[in-house]
């Protein structure tokens, strides 16, 4: 399931944003400037957003800065009311999660969605079990795929056959994301992928999203923790009250500066 695709931040920057420009192709995923509101309530003005193939962005910001919003946008959860979102260059509608990731993109929320009782391998499969005959569940082909991502995963899981019931935090993570490999995913987003777990199984997590960045996926995780973002981050973008307001190689900011964005007492990168 390795993707072949690579690419890497050649250091320029790319406008007053301060965006990393990237070699090697066109973002696998970009969000050109977003609006969504509820109500009377702007969740989301103008946010613009790219991914690459090769790097991990981390997607920051205070509670309701609009970090969910857009990550249910890209995921097609919820529609834009304004703005483009684009794969690979084209401009694309994406009204459905299956929409999404018929166009490579794949989210996994805090939420999971598995179902416990349930094997890892039907787990992996669900609501997409291959079939014989186009009737009868072909359980060895789904042993067999599910066995090959776990493998190029390195990931670290008793049997295929386990329930998901016995497995850990951090493997039941490592689950959610070869599900999203095994659709197709090329672009990963991550919701709070290690909010409810203990310091060594979201090492676990963080090493999984090291793979998929060496594999050539683009991963966007949502994170609270910048003692994390920063050791596994390459880009930093800032969601304050529905607007980016910095995107940022990591090599060029510091922590405090993240921060006082987030907060609102740091200078603004960008409108």
């Amino acid at each position: 399931m390795k993707s072949s695709v690579s690419a890497s931040l050649d250091g320029g920057l790319d406008g007053s944003l301060g965006i990393p420009s990237q070699s090697g192709g066109l973002p696998y995923l970009e969000a050109d400037s977003i609006s969504k509101t509820f109500g009377y309530v702007t969740a989301l003005s103008k946010a613009s957003l790219s991914l690459y193939g090769g790097e991990i962005v981390a997607l920051v910001g205070d509670n309701g800065a609009g970090k969910s919003t857009l990550v249910a946008i890209l995921s097609g959860v919820l529609q834009p009311d304004e703005g483009v979102i684009r794969v690979e260059g084209k401009e694309v509608g994406i009204d459905s999660a299956q929409s999404a990731i018929e166009h490579g993109i794949a989210t996994v929320f805090q939420g999971l969605a598995m179902v416990e009782q349930r094997s890892v391998a039907a787990n992996l499969h669900l609501g997409r079990e291959p079939t014989r005959f186009g009737v009868f569940v072909n359980r060895q082909q789904m042993l067999r795929s599910a066995q090959t991502v776990i493998a190029e995963l390195g990931v670290n899981l008793p049997s295929v056959r386990a329930a998901v019931r016995d497995l850990s935090g951090g493997q039941r993570q490592s689950v959610a994301v070869s599900r999203a490999i095994l659709r197709g995913g090329k672009t990963m987003l991550m919701d709070e992928p290690t909010a409810a777990l203990g310091i060594r199984e979201a090492g676990h997590v963080y090493s999984l999203m090291r793979q998929l960045r060496a594999d050539g996926h683009a991963v966007l995780v949502v994170s609270h923790n910048l003692v994390s973002v920063f050791d596994i981050a390459d880009r930093i973008v800032v969601l304050r009250h529905g607007r980016v307001i910095a995107n940022k190689a990591v090599s060029e900011v510091t922590r405090d500066e993240i921060v006082g964005l987030i907060v609102g007492s740091g200078q603004h990168t960008g409108d």
